[in-house]
Formats: structure tokens, sequence, C-alpha cells
């Protein structure tokens, strides 16, 4: 299935509430957020869904919000991106053999999609991975990446866990990797510090080395 038209119908829900963001918000892109990094990249960092007055004001995955700081400064820091993240997605910020995207393509109120959006966009991340020649890892930014992961390569959920840290291996031999997301919430709870990610980030780039 190819990515979702800047008014997908499929989910009610979110649909009307970007109706609704358009009327309050007409400077906001609205629609939704596409993947950002070539196809051929070889590490794809799944998310859970575009922010409000991140992603889903500028159009580019983790862009004009807090979670894009941690999240970009620590890819350039361990080589995926080059450049400087200015929350702006013509800051001229490129990503290296990495690619990235979310589990739901729209934003949902309150940051939170329902089961039956999370399973109808799973379509999307499914078509997305089987995209990817060279997909060798994935990073999960918690548990709904991580469970839109496995739906998305034809595992349940009992498959595995989520937890910070582990790692599954998928079928045709990709790696798994969870982390906590790269919220404000929980980098200002100290639930996931600036070294845990770091540590994930600088395993993958191992991995992949």
């Amino acid at each position: 299935m190819p990515s979702p038209p800047p008014d997908c119908p499929r989910c009610p829900r979110l649909a009307g509430f970007r109706a609704e963001n358009r009327r309050k918000f007409p400077d906001f892109r609205n629609q939704p957020v596409p993947a950002f990094g070539a196809p051929d990249s070889r590490l794809l960092i799944v998310g859970l869904a575009p922010g409000l007055r991140g992603a889903n004001r500028t159009g580019r995955p983790f862009t004009g919000d807090f979670a894009g700081t941690l999240l970009y400064e620590t890819l350039i820091k361990f080589g995926f991106a080059s450049g400087t993240y200015r929350a702006d997605p013509n800051d001229g910020l490129t990503l290296h053999d990495c690619r990235i995207i979310n589990a739901v393509r729209c934003v949902p109120p309150e940051n939170k999609p329902l089961p039956a959006e999370i399973a109808t966009c799973n379509t999307y991340l499914a078509t997305d991975i089987a995209a990817m020649p060279n997909l060798r890892a994935i990073l999960a930014l918690g548990g709904i990446a991580h469970q839109g992961t496995l739906r998305a390569f034809g595992l349940k959920q009992s498959h595995a866990k989520f937890a910070h840290g582990a790692t599954t291996t998928l079928p045709g031999g990709v790696t798994l990797t969870d982390s906590f997301h790269v919220s404000r919430l929980n980098t200002n709870t100290g639930r996931l510090t600036t070294p845990m990610f770091e540590r994930i980030v600088e395993h993958l780039r191992a991995a992949l080395a």
C-alpha cells in the first residue's frame, strides 16, 4: 500500500482532528507525515506519532518539538546524521544510512492513538519496511513503535516484550532494539537520560560498522 494521501480518511477520529487543526492552525502542515531518510538505509527508527506542534506542524518526523533535540543531536554524534538540527525541515540536516518514520502517520488527540488506529496505519509501516532492501536494524522508540514493528513483520505481540535496551531478531535477520521514547516527559522524569539513549545508538553504530 502506498503512503497515505493528504486527506487520508481511514481513521475517522484522526481525520476529524486534522480538520479541526486546519481551522485552528492554518499554517501547520496538518497531513500524514512521511518518512525522513533514504529507503536504502540500513537503520530504521520508528516513533509513535507526529506531535501537534512538532511534525504535524513541520511535516518532518521529530521536528519542531523537544523530542527531536535529543534524537537528532544523538544521531549527529554517532554519524547517522550531519548538519545542525534547528527544529525546521529546511535546516539542512541530512541523515546517513538512517530513516525515520512513525507507527501512526497522523497526529492523535493528546498524543494517544487508539488501538484500531495503530492497526489501520500499520499497513503503511509494513509497506515502508518492505521497501527497504538493505534494512538490518530497527530502533523502536516506545511501546507503540515496538508493537507496530512486530505487527508489520506479521508477529504477535507476545513474540517479544518491550523493554529499554532489549533486542529481538525479526524475520530476515533484522534486529529490533527498544528504547524509551525521547519525549520531554521521559527525559524530565529521568526515565530516559541522554547517556541511556546514547548507549543505545552507540550500540547500533557499532553493529552497523
